[in-house]
């Protein structure tokens, strides 16, 4: 009767432990899972647009005052544009 508590008892010991460690991994790939990189935001990408179609129109403005001669005009757009 003994024999059989020893063989039990591990067996119990032996599917406690396998039970753990699988709910173990299970846990680890589903933390992978959640904190994969999220995709970048768009938003900074339209402001920078956003920005430099303002930047443009200034340009725009002040050449058609006359204040900023073609070349300046050119040069200017292109440095904002990054040309």
């Amino acid at each position: 009767m003994a024999r059989t508590a020893v063989v039990a008892g591990t067996a119990t010991a032996v599917s406690n432990r396998v039970s753990r460690r699988q709910a173990s991994r299970w846990s680890q790939e589903e933390q992978g899972y959640y904190q994969q990189e999220a995709p970048p935001a768009a938003a900074p990408a339209e402001d920078d647009r956003d920005r430099q179609i303002a930047q443009l129109k200034e340009l725009a403005d002040l050449k058609a005052q006359g204040i900023l001669t073609e070349e300046e005009f050119a040069a200017s757009k292109a440095k904002i544009l990054g040309i």
